[in-house]
């Protein structure tokens, strides 16, 4: 009887135990589930608060209006560069392509130097790229144009003429054929004379050895946003512009980046140290007389007298008349002064004005 009774007990409270047991399983498992949920909403809460707060901080970068401007690219910044503008020289032969911070000039000159190849003059001022070439020797010419911007002038070689304007104190400058191996390197995998790269930590330790002051306020350039606005231009997205029908260049507008990409022959102007292509926001083509004055070729051109020329921006091209003032080469149109669109300027200069003619009456066919 009393195992019977003592059995009795034993499953009741078996029967008991499961009931309660089970009850708290069925209340608990709810409970931990809304726990969860409310983690997670309390999660999903935060990321999103997150999220706002980082597009509105970039929307606020966005919207940043910066006070001060660089003086030749008509861009804001926080802080301009205090250094006086520098003036390189560059290889433009197809051996020396792609050049190195092409991208980074605030204005490239392109002008013929010996028979029917071009060479540039990158003048830099907003930027200081670590390394700049292929550098090449200097004409006459080049170094007017530097000193229309006040700069100093690197160059690896000179021409005669070249040698006496520099050597006469004109400009202030470090030539290559003097720091070669030292402040100018030599590239191993491209040939002489192709080959010749320098710092910009380099050009700033051989102007300061040579006792030049290095910083210097630049005069800026005319900049407005609208671009051609007072007048009415041509719609103009792709243009070429030839060198005696043996060289050509050609630009092709990018919509996107409201910038023009430069092509040599056809082949995209790329940099090889940003590896980025060569997209200036202003292309100014100028009309300038050339004349050869010696049996290597070498010319003289006349960037005093002013001339036709053709100023693209946006899109749109617009017919106009380049001046010299105080040595920068500049449009107008009926005496009235263009500005130039904040960003890089290329400026290529043509013999004829026919060159000019022609890329007009492209735009028509």
């Amino acid at each position: 009887m009393n195992k019977w009774i003592l059995t009795s007990y034993s499953l009741c409270f078996l029967l008991l135990s499961a009931c309660f047991g089970g009850d708290e399983e069925v209340k608990t498992q709810p409970d931990e589930q809304s726990q969860v949920e409310e983690t997670d909403a309390k999660q999903e809460e935060r990321e999103n608060i997150r999220q706002e707060e980082l597009e509105t901080s970039n929307e606020d970068d966005d919207e940043q209006v910066y006070e001060e401007m660089h003086p030749l690219t008509g861009e804001r910044t926080k802080e301009v560069s205090p250094y006086r503008p520098i003036a390189v020289m560059l290889n433009n032969h197809p051996a020396a392509r792609p050049q190195s911070s092409l991208s980074k000039a605030d204005i490239v000159y392109e002008v013929l130097t010996e028979g029917d190849v071009t060479r540039l003059l990158a003048i830099y001022q907003s930027e200081q790229p670590e390394k700049i070439g292929p550098v090449r020797s200097a004409r006459g010419y080049f170094i007017d144009l530097a000193q229309g911007y006040d700069s100093f002038f690197v160059t690896h070689g000179w021409s005669p003429e070249a040698e006496q304007i520099l050597q006469n104190g004109t400009a202030p400058f470090l030539n290559g054929l003097f720091h070669d191996g030292t402040l100018f390197q030599r590239s191993r995998d491209r040939q002489p004379p192709h080959n010749s790269y320098i710092t910009f930590d380099n050009i700033l330790k051989g102007l300061g050895n040579k006792g030049y002051e290095l910083e210097k306020e630049v005069e800026p350039n005319t900049f407005e946003e609208k671009g051609i606005s007072s007048f009415e231009g041509q719609e103009a997205k792709e243009i070429e512009v030839w060198y005696r029908d043996k060289y050509s260049v050609q630009f092709e507008y990018n919509e996107r980046e409201e910038a023009y990409e430069r092509s040599s022959d056809h082949e995209p102007t790329l940099d090889e140290k940003e590896s980025a292509r060569v997209s200036p926001e202003n292309v100014l083509i100028i009309e300038a007389p050339h004349q050869v004055v010696d049996d290597k070729g070498r010319r003289q051109i006349n960037f005093e007298a002013g001339g036709k020329g053709l100023l693209l921006q946006k899109g749109e091209l617009l017919q106009i008349k380049w001046k010299n003032e105080d040595g920068r080469i500049l449009p107008e149109k009926e005496g009235e002064d263009i500005a130039f669109v904040p960003g890089q300027t290329w400026i290529n200069v043509v013999p004829t004005a026919s060159a000019l003619d022609d890329i007009v009456n492209d735009l028509h066919d």
